[in-house]
């Protein structure tokens, strides 16, 4: 693997000649770039005693973009050459027509920098990688002689992008990351089980492989597969639903944070659009989103338009206040973009997306939150869930979640599921927490067939009439 800094203006491309192209691309259009990327990737997974994967793979490439009102023209490939952008010139006019548009403003400069540009990769050696991920193994099995199966995963990236204004202004980025993933699989009387528990983050593999780590990882995800072993059939219907602060932020970032990007709002395709300004939460709740927060998964220095990443409040005690922009969608609507403009990569035209969406405390101690329920659930890990964002209606499965009875915690319960709509659920909180805690670093968003790293979080939460889904008869 290599170590060598991309510069493509160095090896590649002649800047100037570069910067005329792109300008003739973006000629009467409002708008437009050159993104540049290389991105390097590691991922090694041992499961069942074996390495099951160890993958290293390589890309480089770019997109050229023209934006003329609602009109995105976008070329891109895997090519770093003049003849390729060359080509690509065209293609990219294609959404410019006659023009006549006066191109928008520059992104403001800034000199944040919000993770090391250090290479995870070369952080360990493969035997030491391969030698961590058997003794993960190893110490799952000797920690019960119930596990029958571990898998762990160890992955490394580093991606460095260029990106070239029409102006001139060219804006760097390297963004490193990092993640370790352990599962397990318990059996007792012929039932099995599984648990899981990982953490990542915009920083260097060491603290992530060092024993402690792992060794807390693993336990934690054997202790989730001994909490569902022991699981009853979840009850179904309409109750008081409290969630755990951290990972559990993953339905506020699925049910409400899609419905507050700016393209579904400018479209009127989301629940919250025309809202603006208006109570669509109850008072108390409090929800950003915030690109700036340094080494984590779902920040950044610079958006992959060039803008600074932001701090962004999005809802203040129930308020809808900010929508998250890129800078075509708020040029639209009239507002300043707040560098939310992310894209998968050089193949993909960006567009508005979460960073870091999480909910501030409150002032109640989580205990007395979960003795406020009569009869409901804790849910305090989730797994997969669908989510329509046109109306805000959602479906979540719980992988850690446990009955309420008369404030007091009771049996764990396997196969509940959390049905509702984001719009609904906001209103219904009754209590936030003052454990507020983001959660471990693992976490990916799709949106229309592009995925970005991204983080979420919340403190306890009360919301009450959740309805839901389970088994028990």
């Amino acid at each position: 693997m290599t170590s060598d800094h991309f510069r493509p203006f160095e090896t590649a491309l002649d800047r100037n000649r570069a910067l005329a192209l792109l300008r003739q691309a973006v000629a009467g259009a409002d708008d437009g770039e050159l993104f540049l990327e290389r991105r390097r990737s590691e991922v090694l997974v041992y499961d069942d005693g074996r390495v099951k994967t160890a993958s290293y793979d390589a890309s480089e490439g770019f997109g050229l973009r023209a934006v003329c009102g609602e009109t995105t023209g976008y070329a891109h490939s895997t090519e770093i050459s003049e003849t390729s952008l060359k080509r690509a010139v065209p293609t990219a006019r294609l959404a410019v027509g006659d023009g006549g548009a006066t191109l928008a403003d520059a992104p403001a400069a800034t000199n944040q920098r919000l993770y090391s540009d250090a290479d995870p990769m070369a952080d360990a050696t493969f035997p030491v990688k391969i030698d961590t991920l058997r003794e993960i193994d190893e110490f799952a099995r000797a920690l019960d002689s119930r596990v029958v199966q571990v898998s762990a995963t160890i992955a490394a990236s580093i991606q460095e992008v260029e990106i070239l204004r029409p102006e001139g202004t060219l804006v760097r980025d390297v963004r490193p990351m990092t993640r370790v993933n352990v599962s397990v699989i318990v059996e007792e009387n012929g039932r099995r089980e599984s648990g899981g528990h990982g953490a990542g983050g915009r920083y260097a593999l060491t603290g992530l492989i060092a024993p402690e780590h792992w060794q807390s990882a693993t336990r934690e995800a054997l202790r989730i597969a001994l909490v569902n072993l022991q699981a009853v059939p979840a009850p179904a219907g309409v109750m008081d639903v409290a969630l755990g602060p951290g990972w559990p932020g993953i339905l506020l970032h699925e049910a409400i944070g899609h419905g507050l990007e700016g393209d579904a709002n400018r479209k009127k395709t989301s629940v919250f659009a025309g809202m603006m300004g208006q109570q669509i939460a109850a008072k108390g709740v409090t929800v950003l989103d915030d690109g700036t927060i340094p080494d984590r998964r779902g920040s950044l220095s610079v958006d992959d338009e060039g803008t600074a990443s932001g701090k962004n409040v999005l809802i203040e005690d129930g308020v809808l206040v900010k929508y998250m922009q890129d800078r075509q969608n708020a040029r639209l609507m009239g507002v300043p973009p707040t560098g939310n403009g992310r894209r998968e990569s050089y193949a993909h035209a960006p567009m508005p997306r979460m960073t870091n969406t999480y909910m501030l405390g409150g002032d109640s101690e989580p205990g007395d939150i979960v003795a406020d329920i009569k009869d409901g659930i804790y849910a305090v890990g989730f797994g997969g869930g669908q989510v329509d964002t046109t109306s805000g209606k959602f479906v979540f499965s719980c992988t850690e979640a446990y009955m309420v009875e008369n404030g007091k915690i009771g049996a764990p319960v396997k196969g509940a599921t959390l049905i509702g709509d984001g719009a609904t659920a906001l209103r219904q909180i009754r209590g936030i927490g003052n454990d507020m805690a983001l959660d471990p670093g693992v976490g990916n968003c799709g949106k229309a067939g592009q995925w970005v790293p991204v983080g979420v979080g919340q403190p306890t939460v009360l919301i009450g009439g959740l309805t839901i889904g389970g088994s028990a008869t």
